[in-house]
């Protein structure tokens, strides 16, 4: 390493800690995360042909089971905004066949979600997180060839960028198991909503490229920082403080000592499923993840088309106005993580008290909210308003469940996350085909009030659930018998820290 960039880093490290750069580089992989997600949301508004009536003539949509469309497709023009003819290739999708492209991802989702949160406990979730980013950016870059190849084609793509990106949210866990003391663990886990700041920033960006340069350049634009931020993932983070060449000795003490013997050291060889599928506090956690990302993802993927379809916005409307939500939620997740901590380390509340607590208002709000959606949604202002108090309120999840497998068995969270997820990836598919089924022959208002109630007795199910059977104690399987000795499971356990340094 050159003298240049030795001086770079000993910049780096004497302006942030180690644990900070962790966790600025955390919260832009998740903000990247969803924008490899969400591009698809709005960018698929303007990448079908207009007049669907047509479409139904020359797409086969009858089948159930993988609605193929046909190879016929449009080149349309638009006017950007700086009066250039914009000339893209459009698609003969209906509005199951949408829904089907943008449901497909959660099929490749759900198969990594368990296996890369046991993968983290195991490896690292250094290796896990930034591999997952890393490949789902290469996918994103030729997401544009794999639509004007083939609408398969398009939907393997989907699902495997599914698969890449399922493992990085239950193994930025394990992460935090080893480097994030316990009362300062919603505060970092508040980075992970840092996608819905993801969200509000990529779909404003996706509806002004799209006017000027055409869909395929969000796909182009998120790849290419996807790739850059890999690189920095990789450059600058550690699987442990032990692990780390440029932490200091006090930051390195600090973080071992405030974590104790709550994590182990070396990697527990197996997970103890019996005690673990038998605790009420982890299935509190996945029932309540599951309903509530049910909501979550309704309106993730949905809200763009609603704004189309119902309250008729543009398209660099619809960036707009789609994004708020997602602003206010990151806000409220960060708010309501800093004073969860504050409570708990003041003692104001016991660590259950605090998780139920936030749980509660972050879940029953919402769910309040699309009732009042029902009556309300069909005017523009109310919509957008109510739209973004649910999801401003839902950040609060940070403080409450998100991060409660942390509490009860640091050992084993990515694992417990991955179960959630997996659940929880059920309802994503299975949602954008419930709206796809609700609004295929009907797109009124309507049918939308249908999807509102439903997401209202999700939301507040969820809040009740957690209620009754969530719990913030440690769990006495979280540090289980090793059955054998198993070498190569074992973690680094880096250079010794001398108690004279």
């Amino acid at each position: 390493m050159s003298n240049t960039e030795k001086g770079g880093l000993h910049r780096v490290r004497n302006f942030l800690s180690c644990r900070q750069v962790l966790s600025l580089l955390t919260m832009l992989g998740f903000m990247l995360n969803y924008a490899l997600r969400v591009n698809l949301t709005i960018a698929i508004v303007d990448m079908v042909v207009k007049n669907e009536t047509d479409t139904k003539n020359v797409t086969l949509t009858g089948n159930l089971t993988l609605p193929l469309a046909t190879n016929s497709s449009s080149n349309s023009s638009s006017l950007s905004t700086d009066g250039v003819e914009v000339v893209e290739e459009r698609f003969p999708w209906d509005s199951y066949q949408r829904n089907f492209v943008l449901g497909c991802f959660f099929w490749g989702y759900i198969l990594t979600e368990l296996p890369g949160g046991r993968l983290a406990e195991l490896i690292g979730g250094r290796r896990v997180f930034g591999h997952s980013m890393l490949w789902a950016s290469l996918l994103t870059l030729i997401t544009p060839l794999a639509a004007h190849i083939n609408y398969v084609v398009l939907i393997v793509v989907r699902v495997v960028l599914g698969f890449m990106l399922g493992a990085s949210w239950p193994a930025i866990h394990p992460v935090a198991a080893v480097w994030i003391p316990p009362m300062e663990r919603s505060k970092f886990m508040s980075n992970m909503m840092a996608s819905s700041l993801g969200a509000a920033i990529t779909m404003p960006i996706c509806g002004y490229l799209i006017s000027v340069a055409g869909w395929a350049s969000v796909f182009y634009l998120t790849g290419a920082v996807g790739l850059l931020w890999s690189l920095a993932w990789f450059t600058f983070v550690y699987e442990t403080p032990a692990t780390h060449p440029r932490i200091t000795a006090e930051e390195r003490r600090e973080i071992e000592e405030a974590i104790g013997t709550s994590t182990s050291k070396k990697r527990p060889s197996h997970v103890p499923w019996g005690q673990l599928l038998c605790s009420p506090a982890v299935w509190a956690i996945i029932i309540c993840h599951g309903l509530a990302v049910f909501g979550f993802f309704t309106v993730v993927n949905q809200l763009p088309t609603f704004m189309s379809e119902i309250l008729h916005f543009d398209i660099k409307q619809n960036g707009v106005f789609s994004s708020l939500p997602y602003l206010g939620k990151y806000v409220m997740a960060v708010a309501s993580s800093y004073l969860a901590d504050y409570l708990r380390q003041k003692g104001t509340l016991s660590t259950t008290a605090t998780r139920k607590l936030f749980t509660t208002f972050a879940l029953v709000t919402p769910g309040l909210l699309m009732v009042l959606q029902v009556f309300l949604g069909y005017d523009s202002t109310w919509s957008v308003t109510i739209f973004s108090l649910a999801l401003f309120a839902h950040g609060a999840v940070t403080a409450g469940y998100l991060g409660n497998g942390l509490d009860i068995a640091p050992n084993f969270g990515g694992t417990i996350f991955g179960l959630a997820n997996t659940l929880s990836s059920f309802g994503g598919f299975l949602s954008t085909w419930m709206v796809g089924a609700l609004t295929y022959d009907d797109k009124s208002f309507h049918q939308w009030q249908i999807v509102f109630w439903i997401l209202a007795a999700t939301y507040i199910g969820g809040a009740v659930v957690f209620a009754i059977l969530g719990s913030g104690e440690l769990q006495p399987w979280n540090n289980p018998p090793e059955r054998k000795k198993i070498s190569d499971v074992t973690q680094e356990e880096g250079v010794p820290l001398k108690n004279g340094k």
